[in-house]
């Protein structure tokens, strides 16, 4: 079936509408980053660097690690980017842009999501890097998908609403699975993360300025749900909805976050960057070896 003009958006380039880049230009192994500014710092562990693409918040390289070509995409804040980039990155892989059908092999992309975030339980401490076994989608982006509950843990969705005690004005949050290939890679590098993808940075992250909260007691209920050995670890604002959308389309992805704070006890480092730039380093090595 030939997918419309109105649906996927191509450019006279011949580059996905919002991300700019070409079918060729996409490499197998995609490092996705909040910051636009990080990817140069990424590139510079690069070599060979094919081209740099630059749109609003979406900045693209692509280039070699250890003899493996990899691509480098920022995303911008927020699960609603991160629906446009996986769509459009799925786009290129899956779809010929010449037809616009849907090609008859499908490809797997590995897309790691490297990224910042706030621990919420104490022994956790500033600059310990957290992998998200489990990412949890507070921001409702996922329910607008047809069949999200085969991808979902729905028992311990069931049992977080529960002892939350969820409001029923939120969205229904939804608890997927990283990949377990990448799972396997980082296990013995990283804190097991259950971590909350939020849909803002203040309100939906329990922080209060001059608006109260629907749910005061937010972030203690969250840091004392238990299910089984899990426990909520962090927050964050973009690996919901790379889990659930990645699941769906078949490609594997996990989100990695270096803890630039610490909300249980209320500490901060705003000079982390040479913290991240350590975890940029380790993710590649892990991507390639």
């Amino acid at each position: 079936m030939r997918i419309a003009e109105s649906e996927l958006i191509i450019n006279a380039d011949g580059s996905a509408f919002h991300i700019h880049l070409r079918p060729e230009e996409l490499a197998d192994n995609v490092i996705l980053v909040g910051d636009p500014g990080r990817v140069d710092m990424v590139s510079e562990f690069l070599s060979d660097i094919e081209f740099r693409h630059a749109s609003r918040e979406f900045v693209s390289v692509t280039g070699k690690f250890n003899g493996k070509r990899i691509t480098v995409l920022s995303t911008g804040i927020g699960t609603d980017n991160i629906d446009i980039v996986m769509n459009e990155l799925d786009a290129l892989a899956n779809i010929d842009f010449i037809t616009r059908e849907v090609k008859k092999e499908h490809r797997t992309l590995t897309v790691l999501r490297i990224g910042t975030c706030g621990a919420i339980q104490p022994d956790i401490p500033i600059g310990s890097y957290i992998f998200s076994h489990i990412s949890v989608g507070c921001d409702g982006l996922l329910n607008w998908y047809a069949d999200r509950e085969k991808i979902s843990l729905m028992d311990m969705e069931e049992a977080f609403k529960k002892h939350v005690g969820w409001n029923k004005y939120l969205a229904s949050p939804y608890f997927v699975r990283a990949s377990q290939k990448l799972i396997d890679k980082f296990k013995d590098v990283t804190v097991k993360g259950v971590t909350i993808s939020a849909g803002g940075f203040y309100g939906p992250q329990g922080r209060v300025l001059r608006l109260p909260l629907a749910m005061p007691d937010m972030v203690s209920k969250f840091e004392s749900f238990r299910y089984g050995d899990y426990r909520i670890t962090n927050f964050e604002m973009e690996g919901s909805a790379l889990a659930g959308i990645c699941a769906h389309l078949g490609h594997d992805a996990g989100t990695v976050c270096c803890a630039i704070a610490n909300r249980y006890i209320g500490s901060s480092n705003p000079d982390y960057k040479a913290l991240v730039r350590g975890l940029v380093k380790l993710c590649l090595e892990k991507l390639t070896e």
